[in-house]
């Protein structure tokens, strides 16, 4: 377990194991029940290079160099193909909603945790409701080789099942996060692990 404060390397990687995207976080909770970590305004992201199953060959964020706007609040459970994203908008930071990012479970390794992104996601605003972001690129992933068609047909079974939830009234993270604050001290955080 890693204790609030640490800095931990955020790696999404592909079917085949190779890191195609990272990134520093700060560890806000470790808890048998739940990773939360913070990706803070300004963390640089590093895309190693590689021959990557996309339409130019890149990271579809590679050109980025840093996260902008408000950090954003990562809250994920052991064995869950999905973390809650909490974000936030304005000078005032208010509160702006949940993303559900669709991802394979988080995977501990020495420097952080691995992750892959399945491009489904679900935004929850504020204001309430629902909907799909991505949904249209699901099937183009699997022609550029970058997902199965069983991945895709998990990722949405998954999503199908949390819309379910939230359609039920139901969330497993607590409102709270919303509240959160990160540390100030972690502005001052060396941006790299």
């Amino acid at each position: 377990m890693w204790s609030e404060g640490d800095i931990v390397l955020r790696r999404e990687v592909l079917n085949d194991g190779r890191s195609w995207e990272e990134m520093p976080v700060v560890v806000v909770r470790d808890e048998p029940e739940l990773l939360a970590t913070y990706l803070a305004e300004g963390a640089p992201f590093h895309f190693p290079e590689g021959d990557w199953p996309t339409a130019d060959g890149h990271h579809p964020w590679h050109g980025r160099s840093s996260w902008q706007g408000h950090g954003v609040l990562m809250l994920q459970r052991p064995g869950e193909a999905h973390a809650i994203w909490v974000f936030w908008h304005g000078p005032e930071r208010e509160f702006q909603g949940w993303y559900v990012n669709l991802q394979e479970p988080f995977r501990r390794t020495e420097q952080g945790y691995d992750t892959q992104d399945l491009e489904l996601d679900i935004w929850v605003p504020a204001e309430g409701g629902w909907e799909w972001k991505d949904a249209d690129v699901l099937e183009e992933r699997i022609r550029e080789g970058r997902y199965t068609q069983e991945q895709v047909e998990e990722t949405w079974a998954e999503g199908r099942r949390i819309v379910a939830e939230l359609e039920a009234g139901r969330r497993w993270w607590d409102p709270w996060w919303a509240l959160w604050e990160p540390d100030p001290a972690w502005a001052e955080l060396p941006k790299g692990v």
